[in-house]
Parts: C-alpha cells; structure tokens; sequence
C-alpha cells in the first residue's frame, strides 16, 4: 500500500480517483489489475457490500470496553478517518510507518507500505449487545431506545453448534480486498486505534469469494465444487435492492430510523465435513444441491442461469430437483419471495484433533429485514436440507450496518458525519 510517509505523498494508488471521491463503483474497471482498484468510501451507503466482490476478507468483531459514550463516538470517527485513507491507498497517518517523533510509535505498522489499494473496502457494523449490553438489560450509552425492529438475537436453528466465543459483538469491521496483506493490514490499524475503548472478540479470515455481487463477475465455486451464488442479488438491480438489501424509510421503528440506507448483515461460520463429502457419489452431490456439477445447471434443466423448475418431474414422476435439495428449500418461490445479497468466503482454519479440515464457508448475507429474508429461510434449511448431513454452523452473528458518510476531507479528515453518526451523534 501507497501513502504518506516522511510528510512526502505517495499517491499512485490514488491516480486513478483524484480522492476519496463520492459514489459506488458497480463493477470492477476492465483498464485496472484488481490490485490497482480503488473503491469510493464515501456514498449513501457504506462500501463493502455491492461493491464488486473481493477476494479475501478480514472480520473483526469487537467487544466495547467503556461505558463513556464520548470515547464511543471518538473511537467511530477514528475508525471513519482511517477507513476512508486506507481505501484510498494512504497509510494510517500522515507521518507513515518510518516518520515522526522517533521515541513514539509510528502512524502506520508498516507491512502494507509498498502495496497498493487491492480495491480495500471496510464495512463497520453495531451488534444488538451494543444497545443493551451482553447481559441484555444495561444500557450503556442510552441507545436502548433506539435499538431497531430488525437487529433480534438468531434463533438457535436446529442442528447449530454454536461457539459464543466466535459469535455476536458490539461492533464489526469487514475489511475486504484482492491482497490478503492488504487487509489483515485495515483489521491490525483499526485494532490499534480501538485500545483502551474496545477490544477484539474474534476474527475470520476468507479467501476465495463464494458468491458474485454484479453481472460483470463469474459464479464461483465453493468447497464443495459446486457453483455458489448463481441467483444472488446483485449491485445491477436496484429495485431488489431496495425491496430486500436497504433499509427503507419507515421500517420498523420510529427510533431507528438512524438505519435508513443501511441494512443488516447475517453471519454464519459454516463448517463442512469435507472428508465425508470426498467420499459421496456426484450422484448424491447433485441431488443434495438441486444442481449439476459441471456447469451449475439446476437439474430441471438448462444452463447455469436458467430459472429452476421446482415443479419438473422425470418419467418415473418424481421431481427432478428434489423437495429437500438445497436448491429447492433456499429458492424464493419456498420462501415467499425472501432474497439476500450474499458475500461469503471459503476458510480453512487447519485441521482438528482428529486430523480433518477446520475448513468450510463463512457465509455473510446482507438483508433489509432479517426477519424476513433470512430467518425463515434458514429455519427451512436447518430442518430439512439434505446438506446438513455435511455441514455444521458453528458460528452466528448478526449486525446493523449505518448508512455510509456522504463527505471526508482527501486526507480523511471529517467533514461532520463519521460511521454511525446517525445514530450517535
């Protein structure tokens, strides 16, 4: 990463921009390597979520330290200046990583210093302890009242095996780019600036999207070898967008209508039994996600595109995509109409005990309601999806996510609004 070292302005990453320009790029520049990218910060709503899909993620979740709602607010609009220099391919501080007073420590870590932009986007994030604390009855910063409809505790689904330590938070930074440095680089300089106000409660590394987010980008394959995200929404359809991404004015509460222009993003920490899977006939693979292996077909028929026919029956008069395939149970005609952007990641956290891949899909969705796009879809899946014989969910969050700040300074200063200033300030 480019930027400011020695008071001198390394502002290759940024020639392409001229700052930290206002709006949303829709779809990667074809004239750009994808290391070279660079996404707008400022914007109705926050980066990170139809920008064009990177390729690796850091997720951070934060537990909130202090009970003074100054130091929160202070805290947000240090994370808001490093987030908007950061993706413009400025180092941390304007002294850098090898600059300034010699006996203090440096603006900036330092490994990221050489490489570029890589498209970084950071997304931050309010989970529901935020409002009412871990015990669900402390209001720490006099933002009970304003806790949306939306942002509930997930249900324990059937079949979750959930570890509290890696689940919910009072806060989320979802760092995405192309480079993994790049990004474990944002996670590493807004962790530093949160000490003495919040401290980590756990992270997730991804590699290898597992969905695309806009039409100039192909489906990609999840651990399983099957094509992932083939009917997700993408940044090219505003009005699905608006039906089941934005929050929209009047949803839910009056007090919450700090959310409007955001959304909620759901988490998910999937395990997959890949040893098992190996050992499955395509066969069984392909009935147990409604589609080919090869092209990604539903197994009605057609390509990868074609709309699956959930109604199709071979000649022997059973339904060619089967009631309890994947395919079926997630699809919107079972689910009255309910869609989520996803932005999921492949990990693979080593191995266990017993020697088998801590591998599988952290699977991230963007919805307007959760309520509604996400929890019955996935109450459907827990019960009847073929796929639960190989996979286990063993992690689950669920966070607001603000509307994004419509104005920083080219050095990353603030002009007024900061992450969260809707409903802070």
């Amino acid at each position: 990463m480019l930027g400011l070292a020695g008071g001198t302005a390394g502002l290759a990453g940024l020639a392409a921009v001229g700052g930290l320009a206002v709006g949303r790029s829709t779809a990667p520049d074809p004239g750009l390597t994808a290391e070279r990218r660079v996404y707008p910060f400022t914007g109705a709503h926050q980066a990170g979520i139809v920008t064009p899909q990177q390729e690796r993620v850091h997720l951070a979740a934060f537990d909130v330290t202090t009970t003074d709602r100054a130091a929160l607010v202070a805290l947000l609009q240090r994370w808001t200046t490093l987030a908007a220099r950061l993706t413009q391919g400025l180092l941390a501080g304007p002294d850098g990583f090898a600059s300034g007073p010699y006996d203090a420590p440096p603006d900036d870590t330092g490994e990221a210093a050489d490489l570029p932009a890589s498209g970084l986007t950071i997304t931050v994030g309010f989970g529901r302890s935020l409002f009412l604390g871990a015990d669900r009855a402390t209001d720490r910063f006099g933002l009970a009242s304003r806790l949306p409809d939306g942002l509930i505790e997930l249900p324990h689904f059937p079949g979750d095996d959930l570890d509290p330590a890696r689940s919910d938070g009072d806060l989320l930074v979802q760092a995405c780019a192309d480079d993994p440095q790049v990004a474990v680089h944002a996670v590493r300089a807004l962790s530093r600036a949160a000490f003495g106000t919040a401290r980590v409660r756990w992270t997730q590394l991804g590699y290898g999207r597992t969905s695309a987010t806009t039409t100039a980008q192909s489906t990609p394959r999840n651990l399983f070898g099957f094509k992932d995200g083939t009917a997700n929404i993408k940044a090219e359809e505003p009005d699905a967008l608006a039906d089941h991404v934005w929050v929209q004015p009047g949803d839910g509460s009056v007090a919450a209508a700090w959310l409007t222009g955001g959304t909620y993003l759901v988490g998910r920490r999937i395990r997959m039994t890949i040893e098992t899977w190996d050992r499955t006939s395509l066969r069984e693979q392909e009935t147990v996600i409604g589609r080919t292996k090869r092209e990604g077909a539903p197994l009605s028929g057609g390509g990868e595109h074609t709309a699956p026919d959930l109604t199709a029956t071979g000649t022997d008069g059973a339904p060619l995509i089967d009631p309890d395939s994947h395919v079926h149970l997630a699809h919107p005609s079972s689910n009255h109409g309910a869609r989520m952007l996803r932005r999921g990641y492949t990990f693979t956290d080593g191995n266990d005990a017993l020697g088998r891949l801590d591998a599988g899909l952290y699977f991230l969705a963007y919805v307007r309601d959760p309520r509604v796009d996400y929890v019955p879809v996935q109450d459907a899946l827990a019960r009847h999806d073929r796929m639960n014989e190989y996979i286990r969910h063993t992690a689950s969050a669920l966070f607001a996510i603000p509307p994004g700040v419509p104005d920083v300074a080219p050095d990353g200063s603030l002009r007024g609004a900061y992450l969260g200033s809707t409903l802070l300030a």
